[in-house]
């Protein structure tokens, strides 16, 4: 699984050298304090120049071991209680099972909410999951205590708006890390009919190119078009090392269930099925003509 930092932190005590994690491809170091004292700074410094200035830190979370984003779909109103959204797998609760759909679960989490610049604007924090699964997409919604006007008002921060069109093979885009306060610059590769990780099966996946290695504690950053700032998808799993369809090590399954194995490539799940789902009020609408997000 594209893990979250959790998880890129156990690799590293366990096993030794390398720091991996949502998006998981590896980073190689002389000791665990010393892969998380540079991780962030090496790939900010490998990135940051490619990453457009018109994409930015700015509606992004740091959660406690995993990366977000404060979101809104078009027919959002600014009266409504704002949404984080973030991986199923980064549940405060932990994995969801295959199959297993979360909704309206209470939650009194919270998320350092980011500047332009990456600096702390301060803590927003939600009243429950409003949503969160890992069975054909691997997403949470968290619903915040706070509307979107009012943490404009607060920290003057506008949520990203989540797109609500498919995303486009070859495509530019930006993988926006609040948790290393890092921007990632790759394209869109293409897409995967199925991608399968132990347990968990995942449809219509973004595979990115290579140049987006994230690592350890992404998991959750919102997958930006810089061309039109939309959100598309939400980062979340990447092969580690050539295993197949294991944790850690997802594979693309296709149409006549033959699998491919991309060692060290990472993945994310494509955001524009969630606009199919919230009606007025920002509620999560399961029943709604042209909404497929699996559910209870």
């Amino acid at each position: 699984m594209n893990r979250s930092l959790v998880g890129a932190l156990s690799a590293l005590l366990l096993g030794g050298a390398t720091l991996v994690g949502a998006g998981a491809a590896p980073a190689t170091a002389a000791s665990p304090a010393k892969a998380l004292a540079e991780a962030p700074a090496k790939v900010s410094a490998k990135v940051s120049a490619k990453a457009p200035k018109a994409v930015d830190f700015a509606g992004t979370v740091a959660l406690s071991n995993c990366s977000g984003s404060v979101v809104r779909t078009p027919g959002s109103a600014d009266s409504d209680p704002a949404l984080v959204l973030s991986n199923g797998h980064c549940l405060e609760s932990g994995f969801p099972g295959a199959g297993e759909v979360i909704v309206d679960q209470p939650s009194t989490r919270s998320f350092t909410l980011l500047t332009a610049s990456g600096g702390r604007a301060g803590t927003v924090r939600a009243s429950k999951v409003a949503y969160a699964t890992m069975t054909d997409t691997d997403i949470s919604l968290y619903q915040l205590t706070s509307t979107y006007a009012q943490i404009q008002s607060s920290y003057g921060i506008k949520a990203l708006q989540l797109s609500d069109s498919h995303p486009t093979q070859g495509s530019a885009i930006n993988v926006v890390s609040g948790y290393w306060k890092t921007i990632y610059s790759c394209n869109i590769d293409g897409f995967a009919y199925r991608l399968k990780e132990g347990d968990w099966t995942w449809k219509d996946s973004v595979r990115y190119t290579s140049a987006c290695n994230t690592i350890g504690g992404t998991s959750g950053s919102p997958v930006v078009d810089p061309a039109s700032g939309k959100v598309v998808a939400v980062n979340n799993t990447g092969n580690e090392d050539g295993g197949r369809c294991t944790l850690n090590n997802p594979c693309e399954v296709d149409e006549n269930g033959a699998v491919t194995v991309r060692k060290g490539i990472n993945y994310a799940q494509e955001t524009y099925l969630i606009t199919k789902c919230v009606t007025t009020g920002n509620k999560i609408n399961l029943n709604l003509p042209g909404c497929v997000l699996p559910k209870p």
